[in-house]
């Protein structure tokens, strides 16, 4: 069994140093808590609600910051992936997740598609997502609104995935009493139709009048939420068998992959 931790902080709009505090006590104290794969909102090192590209500049990080380090050693052995606002080599600004490892990056993936606003400040990516080969199976690491893209999510699926973790930062959106939030519908539907185990992190509190959906929740291959956070800073948990992501096969006559017709699209 894996164990995965999702921990819905608050992080604080341009707060670098604040926040680099409040990502290290979440993830030590996921660590811990047994967690395995421990991950964490989008953009938490800075907050989303960046006014323009030069607030953006004033929060952003290199891939070797030394912050880094510092969240990894808070980790030990759990393996993290949390959102931050990256400052490429080349000048740009990308919207990106950072894999924690061994004490070190392991991989920083840059968000494909960009949401509204985001459009403004950031460089969309041009790299699919990493499948990640870790001791608890195959991870794939995807940004919020990369989950609505039924091509990306499959992709990940037939490279192998047998989890997809996600960083996200979900505006909230009306929707009807009793109802989940729309975002964690698509990504019950991810796992449904790929039988994949599906972990999105969510943020909470409210940044420059922004509420957000604090809809965190962990997905299990059969499509079914096993841990949710709900309103308020939390850390949720859940223990899943990864390698049942690994069947396709549903019925004697079903299987997943095998039955699309890739003859006709």
């Amino acid at each position: 069994m894996t164990r995965i931790a999702c921990c819905q902080i608050d992080p604080v709009i341009v707060d670098l140093d604040g926040n680099s505090d409040r990502i290290a006590a979440a993830v030590a104290d996921a660590s811990a808590a047994g967690a395995d794969v421990i991950v964490l909102p989008e953009l938490v090192t800075s907050g989303y609600m960046l006014a323009d590209d030069a607030e953006a500049r004033a929060a952003a990080l290199a891939a070797g910051d030394p912050r880094f380090s510092k969240w990894a050693a808070a980790a030990g052995d759990s393996w993290v992936v949390l959102g931050f606002c990256e400052l490429g080599d080349d000048g740009l600004l990308y919207n990106s997740a950072a894999v924690l490892d061994g004490g070190s990056v392991a991989a920083v993936y840059r968000k494909t598609h960009l949401w509204d606003r985001e459009k403004l400040i950031f460089t969309p990516g041009n790299a699919l997502p990493p499948v990640m080969q870790t001791p608890h199976g195959a991870i794939a690491v995807m940004l919020c609104y990369d989950l609505e893209f039924g091509e990306l999510t499959r992709r990940a699926v037939v490279d192998g995935a047998d989890l997809i973790v996600a960083p996200v930062n979900w505006p909230l959106f009306p929707r009807p009493e009793g109802e989940h939030p729309g975002e964690v519908i698509t990504a019950m539907s991810t796992a449904r139709t790929n039988h994949v185990a599906v972990a999105a992190c969510d943020r909470a509190g409210v940044e420059r009048g922004q509420r957000w959906t604090e809809g965190t929740a962990i997905v299990s291959a059969d499509g079914w939420v096993v841990a949710e956070a709900g309103p308020g800073e939390r850390t949720v948990m859940a223990d899943l068998d990864l390698s049942l992501s690994r069947d396709k096969m549903l019925t004697e006559y079903v299987h997943l992959l095998e039955d699309r017709r890739l003859d006709l699209y």
